[in-house]
């Protein structure tokens, strides 16, 4: 049954209304959705046209370097507004969608945080958007529960502390029209979130938290803190109660870190390393380059020299201003039922933390509750009993742009490395499509941003002078329609049950890494879909 809503003045809702959906969506909190977007949307489609120029020039062989016109920003000494008491200690973060068994658990893994997820391990369709936001407001008020196979979840006395991420720049929420325009996603989330729980976590002793994806230029993270700053004012709470963390996780705003958290620097709460949209978008940006090639993504790890040099910067350049370094995800989950390859997987996790920590970051990210007392040993190994290590400037780090773009390694690319890919994308792409974006595939948790490098890498390969196998062979789009089919069959056989979603989405996978344009964003044809 769905439920009647008073709108406000030019707003329309297209999406069913069902019942509980009215204490999030109420005429206050929709007013200042409506306010934000009249406010801002003319600057949030220049910025995405300016992608989109600035892509132009990297396809006709432009290379990004360190902007002349801020290099004040860079050398000047100035630091970000002091961090508030919850947000000094995060040496481990756990995120995941905003479906709330998740929110429990991870509320209470003992991690230091919990940032959940509008974005890349949430698909959003209409329901889990607004059901998130059901969620979290009953988090913030402690009074999330649920019973569920013969279980009760509820909250623990201590929790982390709550970060919300809402999505990116580049998506819509198509559901909600204003003045016959979709509305940002990103807006959408976070003005809905911050009308309903602002005042309430300042009560508690906390205040409003959010991680930023997908930034490219530090003229977007502007926009959001212009935002902020309406947004405070419209709910009556003191101009610097928002605090955010930028996730660095293209290619573009590796050169303009220090200029993002200029901008924010009232509202910034740090940097966060997104290590695997960092890899996708290098593919995207280069991706007609015929000297850019990279090898099978189980190759490109954290010690590759343009990611090497993308972490040491961005600790480097966070712990200057007094911010935050925090590492970025480790895709391994625990394995339940291999007890060798479970230790093989606690060991990566172990490596990969022990090394963020011993380099100086403040905290790294984990996407299961199991893994949260094997990263927090790691960096306790390090920190002790301190909350993060700002102290630890890291000047011996020089950072060029020259490493920034050195894009190695470029071998081997194998027939299993391609296999996994297209694997990987149809399986994640269908259970995306049944509204699951948050998808444990070969023992590794994978999200858009894990899937977006698989189609990347098959659609630049195919098109790549070096894009050939270890063993001779180009990669074809030939060869991946072949290897399709096959490993639809095998996705079939893994997931079992009505598989027609998988299907779908070996159409669109195959559509997407074999056509003569490139799609920027694979979530944003598949957002159609819903």
């Amino acid at each position: 049954m769905a439920i009647p809503l008073a709108l406000p003045k030019g707003m329309e809702i297209t999406a069913e209304i069902r019942p509980g959906f009215e204490t999030i969506l109420t005429r206050d909190a929709l007013e200042l959705v409506a306010k934000l977007h009249r406010t801002f949307e003319p600057r949030r489609q220049a910025l995405l046209q300016a992608r989109v120029e600035r892509a132009r020039r990297l396809d006709a062989g432009e290379r990004p370097d360190f902007l002349r016109e801020t290099k004040s920003v860079r050398e000047d000494d100035w630091k970000i507004a002091p961090l508030p008491q919850d947000l000094q200690c995060r040496r481990v973060e756990i995120t995941g969608p905003v479906e709330r068994k998740m929110i429990i658990n991870a509320l209470n893994s003992g991690a230091d945080s919990y940032m959940a997820d509008f974005e890349d391990s949430n698909a959003p369709s209409w329901d889990n958007q607004i059901s998130g936001n059901i969620n979290l407001m009953d988090a913030v008020r402690r009074t999330i529960s649920l019973e569920q196979n013969g279980k009760s979840y509820e909250l623990n006395d201590r929790i982390a502390t709550l970060i919300v991420r809402p999505r990116g720049w580049h998506l819509d929420e198509k559901h909600v029209m204003v003045d016959s325009q979709r509305v940002s996603g990103g807006i959408f989330d976070f003005a809905l979130f911050l009308f309903h729980n602002a005042k309430e976590q300042i009560a508690r002793g906390t205040a409003p938290y959010f991680y930023l994806p997908k930034m490219e230029s530090h003229l977007e993270a502007r926009l959001w803190n212009e935002i902020f700053v309406a947004a405070q004012d419209a709910v009556g709470i003191p101009r610097g109660t928002i605090r955010a963390t930028v996730l660095i996780e293209t290619i573009l705003a590796a050169f303009e870190m220090d200029e993002i958290l200029y901008e924010l620097r009232e509202h910034s709460s740090g940097l966060n390393a997104g290590r695997w949209d960092y890899i996708f978008s290098a593919i995207k940006k280069f991706k007609n380059d015929r000297d850019f090639c990279l090898a099978d993504r189980s190759q490109i790890t954290m010690t590759s020299p343009f990611m090497r040099a993308y972490a040491l910067l961005l600790l480097k350049t966070c712990h200057r201003r007094n911010a935050p370094a925090i590492g970025g995800m480790s895709a391994l989950i625990p394995i339940k039922n291999d007890p060798a390859a479970n230790d093989r997987a606690m060991v990566g996790v172990r490596s990969g933390k022990a090394c963020d920590a011993s380099d100086g970051y403040d905290g790294g990210w984990v996407a299961h509750p199991g893994l949260v007392p094997v990263a927090m040993k790691e960096f306790v190994n390090v920190l002790g009993d301190k909350p993060n290590q700002i102290v630890k400037q890291r000047d011996d780090v020089l950072v060029t742009a020259k490493d920034l773009l050195d894009f190695r390694p470029q071998a081997p690319i194998t027939e299993a490395g391609l296999r996994n890919n297209i694997n990987v994308g149809i399986h994640y792409l269908g259970a995306w499509l049944g509204g699951n974006g948050c998808v444990p595939i070969h023992n590794l948790m994978e999200d858009a941003a894990t899937a977006e490098i698989s189609r990347s890498q098959v659609w630049q390969w195919i098109r790549s002078p070096k894009g050939a196998l270890d063993d001779g062979r180009k990669v074809t789009a030939e060869l991946v329609r072949d290897l399709t089919k096959q490993e639809l069959d095998n996705v079939k056989r893994a997931v079992g049950g009505d598989t027609k979603l998988y299907e779908r989405a070996a159409q669109i996978f195959e559509a997407m890494s074999t056509s003569e344009q490139f799609t920027d964003f694979l979530t944003l044809p598949l957002y159609e879909e819903f």
